[in-house]
């Protein structure tokens, strides 16, 4: 198995509030997607709803996929200015949070 070198992918998982509204979840989301542009070791942002047909999501509803070139990197993001207040705000929101870090394998056959 192959470590990918320095890469770093930052996974959110999230069940909202009920009586979020869904507006209230769009501007979350495009605030979320934003921090690429403010915080500079975030390479890059994806997200989704679940759509499992298998039922094990546990009641989280959203993933969010971050990238970043380093655990450094990623220690930076976390510190940031704009990622504090914005995860300070989006956790209000947010009826359940699991967030894993890790560094991508490839397993060469």
């Amino acid at each position: 198995m192959e470590e990918a070198k320095g890469l770093v992918k930052h996974i959110v998982l999230v069940r909202f509030k009920d009586g979020t509204a869904q507006e209230e979840i769009d501007q979350l989301i495009k605030g979320y997607a934003n921090l690429v542009n403010l915080v500079e070791p975030m390479k890059s942002f994806h997200w989704g709803n679940d759509i499992s047909i298998e039922n094990l999501h546990q009641g989280f509803t959203h993933v969010f996929e971050s990238t970043f070139e380093s655990t450094e990197g990623l220690a930076e993001y976390v510190a940031h200015p704009a990622h504090v207040e914005f995860a300070n705000l989006f956790i209000t929101k947010s009826e359940k949070v699991l967030v894993i870090d890790y560094k991508p394998t490839t397993v060469r056959i």
